[in-house]
């Protein structure tokens, strides 16, 4: 049996959570969430960790030099680096509309990176 413990994000509360594990890294028990998404929250923490990735992409014509951007899912946060580096090569071309697709299946993750705010051209 393994023990881990975490942090629950799922709501305000941040509740500290001790995890057991069996040998075949099964979730056995949760305690010390307040709530039922403590438990689903160190389930897929355990399984398949994911966070939100955002960063900025640079925009060519706009009137701002870049454009805020942020994964319109959580991305396998195994694959944060990769796909940094993915947007990292960006460039758009204004304008752009909040929620704009600039990236389909980033990665092969089946997520897309989307614009985070409406950006006019600089005329």
């Amino acid at each position: 049996m393994e023990e881990r413990k975490f942090i629950c994000v799922s709501c305000p509360l941040g509740c500290g959570l001790n995890v057991t594990l069996d040998d075949n890294g099964e979730v056995v028990s949760v305690t010390g969430n307040n709530c039922p998404r403590g438990y689903a929250y160190a389930k897929s923490e355990v399984k398949d960790p994911r966070r939100v990735f955002a960063s900025t992409v640079r925009v060519r014509n706009g009137k701002l030099p870049v454009c805020p951007i942020r994964s319109k899912t959580p991305a396998p946060k195994e694959k944060l680096f990769e796909i940094a580096e993915e947007v990292a090569k960006l460039e758009v071309i204004a304008p752009i509309k909040i929620g704009q697709v600039l990236i389909h299946n980033v990665c092969g993750t089946d997520v897309d990176i989307v614009a985070s705010r409406d950006l006019s051209c600089c005329s």
